[in-house]
């Protein structure tokens, strides 16, 4: 056994032992399908070290379900279906996926009732994973590997460019993220527009490929849309055309409807989207300097940010436009940024007529530097030591966008990073607040030395203070809040976050919302690979 000391973290994978043979009694264990040998090509039985962190293990089996064992007392309103989206498999054959953000969708569920929870594990069945298990080996390229690392001469270069343009070789592996839509259907998504698959929430099966019922051509979307009771709101980037459109579909509806297009600043290429934000009024369209490389796709050539290019000489900026009309509003250069996750967005009114004459929209922010892209390689997260001292800091930003004709915002850090680690990543917030005034964010911070978020964090913006949740050894998920049926405060609730534990366990910690102290966790028989977005399911009373 390796040493481990409390404020070290370790990271690798779980040794290749059956991983459900712990599983409890009153589980129903399903059948070892047989999925893919896991491939330590990459030195990763040399980062084991005798530890058995799961975080960055591959799930053995496809699916599973059964009761969870309670520790704590859950409270009695919490009566429900948590989902978590993520990737659960990373190794296929003699292939490693070289980010985590490439792995095969996995979804989580717990079910909530009366105290008591059951649980479920599900590999989503894209075509990109049936084919994968079928040949050993990835057939499709998922979002990393548009560009095919080895592609060949001219003639392979142009079947390349014919395939990418029509989206048959891009992946449907829909590991991402996890909506319920406003008329009941959930549906699980990732950067193309083809991974937009229907699963069952009860049981976790896929349903099928969510089909859009419009003519809006486009290969790539924002993972992360804004999803209300009555609609459906993302962004379509248009690598050809130099912009974002914005688009609306109506809760019930398959179509997506255009209300409003943004046009590039500052160069040829689209800037990379992953999250944006809305206020009761506008949608805010973020431009960072990382944008897609359209010369490397179209040569097949991966740049050191996959598709990407890292361009700050092109200016950052952020679009305003009305989500009623369409309009764009206003369109100002702000300081350089990089951010994955915008927190929340909200307008402030001048106080006299009021009028809106800023907008506000904070993101979870990294200096303006583009590393954390590297940072998440699946090799250096299962590498003891490497990456600890270097692991990318990050603050909770805030953005002032002014509607009044001047050309440029302003860019602040709203709490001292020291306070969450200066790590801050996969945040959320109560969904009533969404688009409007709020006072506070949960996230995942970092207790350093590290290599990966490691504490959960609740961040006060208006008392600039920070609560932590840190145990040794520990890797959770995004934090997501639960309001209380009729809570009164902003923070009426509990925060659920799945944690995998350096012992080779998982459970879903719960903390109340308000103190961010524990009050119960929720054990499930076996560890968890690493995943990344969740979305709460409220049982029908």
């Amino acid at each position: 056994m390796a040493t481990y000391h409390p404020n070290h973290l370790t990271l690798c994978t779980v040794p290749s032992a059956p991983f459900f043979a712990a599983a409890s009694s009153s589980g129903q264990v399903a059948q070892n399908i047989g999925l893919p040998r896991v491939s330590h090509k990459r030195g990763v039985k040399a980062a084991i070290g005798g530890t058995k962190l799961s975080a960055w293990s591959n799930v053995r089996q496809e699916h599973w379900e059964g009761d969870l064992a309670v520790e704590g007392q859950l409270p009695a309103w919490l009566n429900g279906t948590y989902l978590r989206n993520g990737p659960g498999l990373w190794d296929v054959g003699e292939h490693s996926f070289h980010p985590i953000f490439d792995g095969y969708a996995t979804l989580v569920r717990i079910s909530f009732q009366r105290g008591r929870a059951t649980g479920a594990h599900r590999l989503i069945e894209s075509e990109a994973y049936k084919a994968a298990k079928a040949n050993g080996r990835p057939l499709y390229r998922e979002f990393s590997q548009l560009c095919p690392r080895n592609p060949g001469n001219l003639l392979d270069r142009m079947r390349n460019i014919v395939r990418l343009g029509s989206g048959t070789a891009l992946s449907d592996n829909a590991n991402i993220s996890v909506f319920p839509l406003g008329d009941g259907r959930v549906i699980c998504l990732t950067e193309t527009t083809k991974s937009s698959v229907l699963i069952d929430p009860d049981t976790l099966e896929t349903i099928g490929k969510f089909r859009y019922a419009d003519r809006l051509w486009g290969l790539l979307q924002s993972t992360h849309p804004v999803v209300t009771r009555t609609e459906f709101l993302t962004l379509l980037p248009d690598l050809f055309r130099r912009g974002h459109r914005v688009v609306r579909m109506a809760a019930g509806s398959n179509e997506r409807k255009v209300i409003g297009r943004v046009h590039c600043r500052g160069g040829l290429a689209p800037g990379w989207v992953h999250s944006f934000a809305v206020t009761e009024n506008y949608i805010i369209v973020p431009k960072m300097p990382l944008r897609y490389s359209i010369n490397g796709v179209l040569k097949s050539e991966l740049t050191p940010w996959y598709i990407f290019d890292w361009v700050p000489e092109s200016g950052s900026y952020m679009h305003v436009i009305c989500r009623f009309t369409g309009k764009t509003v206003a369109s100002v250069e702000v300081p350089p940024f990089m951010a994955l996750h915008f927190i929340n967005a909200y307008e402030q009114r001048d106080g006299i007529g009021d009028r809106t004459d800023v907008v506000i929209a904070d993101c979870c922010e990294y200096y303006a530097d583009p590393a954390i892209i590297e940072a998440l390689a699946l090799h250096r997260l299962r590498s003891p030591g490497i990456n600890e001292n270097a692991f990318p800091e990050a603050r909770v930003a805030r953005f002032r966008i002014p509607l009044d004709g001047t050309l440029s915002g302003e860019l602040e850090t709203m709490v001292d990073p020291d306070m969450h680690g200066r790590g801050v990543e996969l945040c959320s917030i109560n969904p009533e607040y969404q688009g409007k005034e709020y006072g506070y964010v949960y996230a995942c911070g970092a207790r350093r030395p590290c290599n990966f978020f490691n504490s959960l964090t609740k961040i006060d913006l208006v008392e600039k203070e920070a609560k932590n949740w840190y145990e040794p050894g520990s890797v959770p998920s995004e934090p997501l809040f639960v309001g209380r049926p009729g809570g009164t405060h902003e923070d009426d609730g509990v925060v659920i976050a799945i944690v995998s534990t350096i012992e080779g366990e998982g459970y879903a910690l719960v903390l109340d919302a308000a103190t961010f102290q524990e009050i119960a966790r929720v054990r499930f028989p076996y560890g968890l690979p690493y995943g990344f977005h969740g979305c709460w399911i409220p049982r029908e009373m």
